[in-house]
């Protein structure tokens, strides 16, 4: 792996700061399609965007699967010396995306009105989910491929290159909205097919990268390996349902808001939404730009070098956490008024009240998700599904379901806070155990 050697630390910063914005970047995608998408069409398409989310994130979701249990594997394997054999892995990782990716995109297209349905589109919004769903789908191999070559470049050893890449296609995204929504008036379909170009671009740079000269990792024959895929999977499973945990959320949310509270609350979950997966996804960037380091000090059995490298993501998380409080909670209004316009006045207000409660969950969901992260780079896979499974699914829907059935609807913004404080005590116990082990 390309290390420049100077300290622990500046390599952790080198890794961690470009895999951050990274996970801005990607995060942005669909909160410019959504800003777009408000401004240039209606409230009611902006709902259609959000129910759609879960179907983007799930994309993403499968990609940071392979991409970050395909990382381990050839972290360690370059950590043991075993070129080749990281060459083969990523390889075949990246055959296997292409053939999921198809068949992905098969499935949703047959199905495309009852998947709109299942994720929450009533009769008002389904014309708005179904067109931009069914256009996003025929682009599912970039929007997953994209991704993993991000992550594997990051463990090639240019993170500063990933991060260019990235922002290259969001800066592309931007203007492809602006074009397509505003000047030529193509409405959801115009802001999901410009993610989608965007997309593809990036994985034209990618491709320069791994086929060129510079990087150690390269496209090599192979044969089929069942078993490193399986164990890519076990690896990669906690940072997939991290990946997808916001889009579980938005679905529950989006579920539990219709039945208790009413359609117009939609639009303010949907703003908190995007607030939630900026903030998510960058303790997802520092739990993902550690793992490559960490799996190859792993790999070379220097556990104190890894010890210290969690050590310095758990600082890194608690610490970006409460900016992200503050920031949120100063600027409630403003993030509101991106999204909404003067004369939805009651729904500012009561938007910028409930995204001041929801956002109290920011200052546990980080330490949860960088020891998820950890477990993952050393391979306790096992440890880190749990934490996964228990923010974003378990502990979550429990929550939901008892503050609405004790304190009515309006409790369903404090759910977050009640799941993530409850993963955070699962977490540290995993972590005493695996210590005293």
């Amino acid at each position: 792996m390309k290390l420049e050697g100077k300290s622990l630390k500046s390599d952790f910063l080198r890794f961690i700061i470009p895999s951050i914005i990274a996970q801005w970047v990607f995060s942005l995608y669909t909160m410019v399609d959504g800003i777009f998408v408000a401004r240039g069409v209606s409230e009611v398409a902006l709902t259609a965007v959000n129910i759609s989310m879960p179907f983007t994130t799930g994309l993403f979701s499968v990609s940071i699967l392979f991409a970050v249990g395909n990382s381990t594997i050839v972290a360690i394997f370059l950590g043991q010396g075993e070129k080749q054999k990281a060459n083969e892995v990523f390889t075949q990782n990246v055959v296997l995306l292409c053939i999921l990716s198809v068949l992905i995109t098969i499935l949703v297209m047959i199905f495309l009105d009852p998947f709109a349905r299942f994720l929450g589109a009533t009769d008002h919004i389904l014309p708005y989910a179904r067109t931009y769903i069914g256009t996003i789908a025929p682009f599912s191999v970039v929007y997953i491929l994209s991704y993993s070559f991000e992550t594997l470049i990051k463990t090639d050893g240019y993170p500063k290159l990933a991060t260019i890449y990235v922002t290259s296609g969001a800066v592309l995204n931007c203007i492809l909205d602006y074009i397509l929504v505003m000047v030529l008036h193509k409405g959801v379909w115009g802001a999901a097919f410009a993610t989608g170009i965007s997309q593809a671009a990036v994985i034209l740079l990618y491709l320069w990268h791994f086929l060129g000269s510079k990087g150690t990792i390269r496209f090599s024959k192979f044969h089929l390996m069942p078993s490193e895929i399986g164990r890519q999977i076990r690896n990669g499973m906690s940072s997939g349902i991290t990946e997808f945990s916001s889009g579980i959320i938005i679905f529950f949310f989006n579920q539990a808001i219709l039945k208790y509270i009413g359609e117009y609350a939609l639009v303010s979950y949907t703003i908190i939404s995007y607030v939630n997966t900026i903030v998510v996804m960058s303790m997802a960037g520092i739990a993902q730009g550690t793992q490559p380091l960490i799996s190859y000090y792993y790999g070379k059995n220097e556990s104190e070098k890894y010890k210290k490298l969690l050590k310095y993501g758990m600082v890194a998380a608690a610490a970006g956490s409460v900016v992200a409080v503050l920031i949120c909670y100063v600027g409630a209004e403003s993030i509101v008024g991106l999204f909404l316009k003067e004369s939805e006045a009651s729904l500012s207000i009561y938007s910028v009240r409930v995204l001041r409660i929801f956002i109290l969950s920011f200052l546990l969901a980080g330490l949860n998700v960088v020891l998820g992260g950890y477990f993952t780079s050393v391979e306790k896979a096992g440890f880190a599904t749990m934490i996964s499974l228990t923010r974003s699914l378990i502990a979550l829907v429990i929550s939901l379901v008892f503050l609405t059935a004790v304190f009515g609807g309006e409790a369903i913004w404090w759910a977050p806070l009640i799941a993530e404080s409850c993963c955070l005590v699962l977490s540290a116990g995993l972590y005493q155990w695996y210590r005293k082990k």
